[in-house]
């Protein structure tokens, strides 16, 4: 299985609320738990992303605003990410329910994977699934961390040994 873009994500129906609900996280985003990101097409051309998290061990909510700019000739696959400017990293949808129900984000240098959902779960049998298909394009799927949505399972439930 490659790590590749899906074939095309349509923007209106992509727009809208994502709870994150596993992640292999960055640097920047290692320690947020909770984590609901808003996106919302702005009139230039890009998602302007309101993204509300907690802090690991505090219980105030926070909350920080970035952009994502859609990729020409991706049909909208794959994305440039920019939560502090002028850096850009690279955001490429690798999977994606039919109904838009929950969508898979990769990075091309397996650097960041992204599971989330329109709600603050899924079925854990689904959730199994992607793993695995996760695990077979490359993902160290044994560095996914909860972000703590509800009835989270463990990490160590999804990842087949």
């Amino acid at each position: 299985m490659d790590n590749v873009p899906v074939e095309k994500v349509d923007i209106m129906l992509f727009a809208g609320k994502w709870y994150s609900l596993y992640s292999i996280p960055t640097f920047t985003d290692k320690h947020w738990r909770q984590t609901i990101e808003t996106y919302v097409i702005h009139p230039d051309g890009y998602y302007a992303v309101f993204t509300n998290y907690k802090i690991v061990g505090e219980s105030k909510q926070k909350y920080i605003r970035s952009k994502l700019f859609v990729v020409r000739g991706s049909r909208n696959s794959r994305f440039k990410a920019q939560r502090i400017w002028p850096l850009k990293t690279d955001y490429w949808v690798i999977e994606i329910a039919e109904d838009y129900s929950y969508m898979v984000v990769g990075h091309p240098k397996y650097k960041h994977l992204s599971i989330l959902s329109r709600k603050p779960d899924v079925d854990a049998e689904l959730l199994r699934e992607i793993v695995a298909r996760c695990k077979k394009k490359g993902y160290d799927t044994t560095q996914l961390v909860s972000q703590e949505h509800k009835q989270s399972l463990p990490v160590s439930a999804l990842v087949a040994v």
